[in-house]
């Protein structure tokens, strides 16, 4: 059996003609005998078969687990903190330089936002590890070359010589090799930039920050300017052969119209699900403060005041549209919207996939408290079509996986951008219940059931979590001491 294909989303399988992945797809025999994710009772994968090792990762671990009191919870955050490291990190060099792929869990392929999430918690830790800062300036290196085969794509294969992804290869967009998706979603811009910024600060480092990454991060503003489609369309179009109309685009590819306020369109949001209104309010707000990283860093790194000026001034142009065009009445105030037109129209809801209207906080991508407060309220209730309450807890979910299926990547966002101790226990306690006795965290699960989820092995869930722990080791140690 193959376990990257068995592994994949609801919606791949049912186009292949399954069912929806439950804990029953996954058999012990399966998960221990994998490349080596999750494994038959809920433990890491044995050191000889870890893909990468950190003694400063390690002895952090031991570090953290010592001040939780929970013993399931550590065991959670000692299997999913270094679950990209142990299973889906691909080290190596590309002309003579760092270059690490990461694949997402199941799938064996790198998705700019997954891999720079994956990565990111542990940047702290280079500091200790030369080896550790190695690998992420891989992933940099990695991520510049992808932007540079091309800025409209998602998901890159690991071996860049490889066929795309098997559901990819009948797309009608212009797929180039190299290439595993090409669903153009704005956050697979902002995400590298995030990474890049984030590791400067951390490591003061400006190795990866080379020609190539300043040829890059021009592509990606031009891209951005590309899609706020006051020229025409642009050149990027994708449809779809599926049954599932969130996997392709309208109007020929090019997705539902838009008025050209300053806003930058994106065809898929986060989940790789398509846009209603291809003004993503989430990722526009992302975009702002990824360009205001980008225009620090290209005056003090690379001193290029052009570049500098020019992501400046596109923050924001879009800042400004977001204000005038992104809000929305309701009747307990004004919230942000989901997605917009330009034209007045708008969607009110969210995802779990970050970014999020929840997540803006985490993303330093909330201008504004109160509108936040109030957006916040909004998506975690039933208001919001995708939120869902049930006997296994409640979360917000999406179309990817469908109605009643909770994401716990939700849950651990709730917590990390909550400032409530009880709304933190019990985010910890729905996270709890959603592993389903597993030793992971899952992409979703049934709202009533925590045995019934989706992708056994998915990097950045497990990840995340991980970061959810050590934060409030930092932040709210008592609520970890029992």
């Amino acid at each position: 059996m193959n376990y990257a294909i068995e592994c994949l989303s609801r919606r791949e399988l049912l186009r292949r003609g399954g069912t929806a992945i439950m804990a029953s797809a996954f058999p012990s025999a399966l998960l221990a005998a994998g490349q080596p994710g999750p494994v038959a009772g809920g433990k890491r994968p044995e050191p000889a078969d870890r893909k990468f090792r950190s003694d400063a990762v390690e002895q952090y671990i031991a570090d953290i687990r010592a001040r939780v009191a929970d013993p399931e919870l550590g065991r959670l955050f000692a299997n999913c903190f270094p679950n990209t490291l142990d299973t889906t990190v691909q080290p190596g060099t590309f002309e003579g330089k760092p270059d690490t792929a990461v694949i997402t869990g199941d799938i064996p392929a790198m998705w700019q936002r997954d891999s720079s999430a994956q990565v990111w918690p542990y940047l702290p830790l280079t500091r200790k590890d030369d080896r550790l800062r190695g690998l992420i300036e891989g992933v940099i290196r990695r991520q510049t070359r992808h932007i540079l085969i091309d800025p409209y794509a998602n998901a890159f294969m690991a071996d860049l010589n490889a066929p795309p992804l098997e559901w990819s290869r009948k797309d009608e967009t212009d797929l180039k090799p190299g290439v595993g998706e090409r669903k153009y979603e704005l956050d697979s811009l902002c995400y590298p930039i995030r990474l890049a910024h984030g590791y400067w600060k951390q490591t003061r480092g400006t190795q990866p920050f080379d020609g190539q990454w300043q040829k890059a991060m021009r592509v990606v503003v031009e891209t951005m300017r590309e899609q706020q489609r006051k020229n025409g369309l642009g050149p990027y179009h994708f449809q779809r052969t599926a049954t599932t109309p969130t996997e392709t685009l309208g109007e020929n590819g090019f997705g539902n119209p838009v008025k050209p306020v300053g806003l930058v369109a994106s065809g898929f949001r986060p989940s790789d699900d398509a846009c209603i209104f291809p003004f993503l309010v989430p990722s526009n707000l992302f975009a702002v403060t990824s360009l205001r990283q980008l225009a620090e860093m290209s005056g003090a790194i690379l001193h290029d005041s052009a570049l500098a000026n020019d992501a400046s001034s596109l923050s924001d142009e879009v800042e400004a549209a977001l204000r005038q065009h992104a809000v929305a009445s309701t009747p307990d105030g004004a919230i942000w919207a989901y997605e917009v037109d330009g034209f007045g129209g708008q969607v009110l809801m969210d995802d779990a996939n970050v970014p999020s209207l929840l997540a803006l906080p985490y993303l330093n991508s909330s201008p504004d408290a109160a509108l936040y407060e109030r957006t916040r309220a909004f998506v975690w209730s039933e208001r919001n079509p995708w939120f869902f309450r049930g006997a296994a807890g409640e979360g917000i979910g999406g179309p990817h996986e469908g109605a009643n299926m909770i994401w716990p990547m939700s849950q651990t966002i709730y917590a990390l951008t909550s400032r409530s101790d009880s709304e933190i226990r019990q985010a910890l306690q729905w996270l709890k219940i959603g592993s389903a006795d597993s030793g992971f965290i899952h992409e979703s699960y049934d709202k009533n059931d925590p045995k019934r989820f989706t992708r056994a092995w998915f990097a950045w869930a497990n990840t995340l979590f991980g970061e959810l722990i050590a934060h409030l080791v930092e932040t709210h140690p008592d609520l970890l001491r029992g």
